[in-house]
């Protein structure tokens, strides 16, 4: 009962790695964690730096952005996230192949109920259900409100674990968090290049935004690769061979 009455407790049981055999090492997870609290600290900076930010509606605003830069990113990741473990899998050899697959569905899961969430958090508030709010009167506003804040917490939570934890892909194999979060986060940069976001930064300052998440992150991800061949043995090779 405590999964569908607290999305917080709900969000860690989906969105943390559980596989009882992986490695963990807890310097690596430190500065996975440091990393996303750094980055969520130097967007909120550069958005109070350089946004208009005068007045509850322009924090609306602001908000409604990055949560539509999160969707983004989870669109992004639905589209990576079958590429990169298939073909992680199917370059793995006999029996391996089948494991691999076979333990990708706990994140493909994580995937989905994100996407879940956010859909139902955005659907819950969104115009084109003014109709339904109208027809169901106050009982149902009142649980569809209850839907929203759950879907939310359930989602902004989700959303931080995802960031550090790559959405559980070290229950595939620990070299699959590193790899993911390294295309991920160049994809993601190339498309705020593209849609011109954070436009109101100056360009000297938003390239060093926008560039600094994927050239951080692939540094961390060569080191955590680096750290769990010299101090785990495990490589690329040897995860693929049965």
């Amino acid at each position: 009962m405590r999964f569908v009455f607290n999305p917080l407790y709900a969000a860690q049981r989906v969105f943390r790695p559980s596989r009882p055999d992986a490695v963990f090492d807890p310097l690596v997870r430190k500065l996975q964690l440091w990393r996303t609290l750094l980055g969520a600290a130097a967007w909120l900076a550069l958005t109070f730096t350089y946004s208009a930010v005068a007045s509850a509606q322009d924090v609306g605003a602001v908000a409604s952005d990055r949560f539509g830069q999160s969707w983004d990113s989870v669109l992004v990741l639905a589209c990576t996230f079958p590429v990169v473990v298939g073909s992680f899998a199917a370059a793995a050899r006999g029996p391996v192949r089948r494991l691999y697959l076979r333990r990708a569905l706990r994140s493909l899961g994580a995937v989905l109920a994100l996407m879940a969430a956010m859909g139902s958090a955005v659907l819950v508030v969104a115009p084109e259900t003014q109709g339904l709010r109208d027809v169901v009167g106050l009982p149902g506003k009142i649980a569809m409100g209850v839907m929203f804040l759950w879907a939310l917490g359930f989602s902004v939570y989700g959303i931080g674990l995802s960031l550090v934890h790559v959405f559980r892909t070290a229950d595939i194999h620990e070299l699959v968090p590193p790899i993911l979060a390294t295309l991920l986060v160049w994809e993601m940069a190339v498309l705020d290049l593209v849609n011109g976001t954070y436009d109101q930064v100056p360009p000297a300052a938003r390239l060093a935004f926008v560039m600094g998440a994927p050239v951080t992150v692939t540094a961390l991800s060569v080191w955590e690769a680096y750290r769990l061949r010299r101090y785990h043995g495990m490589s690329v090779r040897r995860a693929l061979r049965p």
